[in-house]
């Protein structure tokens, strides 16, 4: 029978009170589509999971422990949201943590809820994100900027949010990262400072080389935006989708992205 989660291989759903991840954020999680009964781009949230936690100095879990696991909570599913939850563990009161702790992994299996179709509507965020070069790319489980920045509408007719930096640089959007396409080449933020190296990004870039498309990571600004011909954003779970407007700003072409879309859906 499938366990829709698992805390350190246990069915159970509750964490230690003292757990750094729920004391300080001190982790990091992974958020993975399963789809027909398969955990799409699992190598690649494997491959950033670990990098993350060598970065943290967190001990990572066995690979061949995880994939027991997820096997175990989506046995019986056909597509759903796995999440991966990796913190450094429980320990005392305190931010110093302490020596050779052990881990605690979460897995777990949440039910898919389909997009709207059609193409987005964004508007800029007034929360900003914080630089901090130690920890850009890796996806840990400090999120509180990207919670306020969703909590600044209730609009139906918004679906998304764009957010810069503090220098006022652009990023990504709240769940997902962003790409403009100028003079025919496709272009998305570096992320030296902060934001996270989406698997869905990574892939992105890989196709659009594989199409000989011109592919850049570079310093974007708001007016980047605005001199785009296409505007597309992406992470795991939701794909690829156009953006129809950003405030006052509007577009129509989307055949970037769908040439990405169908490439990477024949890979599958």
């Amino acid at each position: 029978m499938t366990q829709p989660m698992l805390v350190n291989g246990q069915p159970a759903h509750a964490i230690p009170a003292d757990d750094r991840g729920f004391q300080y954020g001190d982790g990091l999680f992974e958020t993975a589509l399963l789809v027909n009964g398969r955990v799409r781009f699992i190598d690649d949230h494997y491959q950033r999971l670990f990098a993350g936690c060598a970065r943290l100095g967190i001990a990572p879990p066995e690979r061949q422990t995880l994939s027991r696991e997820i096997a175990q909570v989506t046995a019986d599913a056909e597509r759903g949201v796995l999440k991966i939850i990796v913190t450094r563990g429980a320990g005392g009161r305190g931010y110093r943590p302490g020596s050779a702790m052990s881990s605690t992994r979460v897995v777990a299996l949440h039910p898919f809820n389909p997009a709207p179709h059609g193409a987005l509507r964004l508007r800029w965020c007034d929360i900003r994100l914080g630089r901090n070069a130690r920890l850009a790319g890796i996806k840990h489980l400090n999120r509180l900027e990207q919670v306020l920045a969703q909590s600044e509408w209730r609009d139906g007719e918004v679906d998304e949010g764009l957010m810069l930096d503090t220098e006022g640089e652009v990023v990504c959007a709240t769940s997902a990262n962003v790409f403009v396409v100028r003079d025919g080449a496709v272009v998305t933020p570096d992320l030296r400072f902060c934001g996270v190296q989406g698997v869905m990004r990574a892939q992105v870039l890989k196709a659009a080389t594989k199409l000989r498309l011109s592919v850049n990571e570079e310093p974007l600004w708001p007016h980047d935006l605005e001199t785009a011909s296409e505007v597309f954003i992406t992470n795991a779970v939701r794909g690829i989708r156009s953006v129809a407007s950003l405030d006052s700003l509007q577009w129509s072409e989307t055949s970037i992205a769908t040439r990405l879309a169908t490439e990477l859906s024949l890979r599958d």
